[in-house]
């Protein structure tokens, strides 16, 4: 399992269970993932600005091609403009 890497993010901030099984909060410093272990802590960097932030994988995606995470809507705010929608980021596995 790769512990740190470069791709796009997106975000969501529409109400839902988690894969982890609990509720979503889009104003949770969260994330997801499709393979990390859930409760994963995970550092975002912005490749654009160098702002991070520090989530917790508690959800399982993204399935849009070229992204691998989906951040909740206020860690995506945190680091970039969620006007945007998306942005290329580095992540860092702390530990899980």
């Amino acid at each position: 399992m790769l512990s740190t890497g470069t791709c796009g993010a997106s975000f969501y901030a529409e109400g839902q269970m988690t894969a982890s099984g609990e509720p979503f909060d889009p104003s949770a410093m969260t994330a997801a993932h499709k393979s990390l272990p859930m409760g994963s802590e995970v550092r975002v960097t912005n490749l654009h600005n160098d702002k991070s932030v520090t989530v917790r994988i508690n959800d399982r995606g993204p399935y849009v091609g070229g992204r691998c995470l989906d951040l909740s809507e206020a860690a995506f705010a945190a680091i970039g403009d969620v006007g945007a929608g998306t942005m290329q980021v580095k992540y860092e596995v702390l530990g899980a």
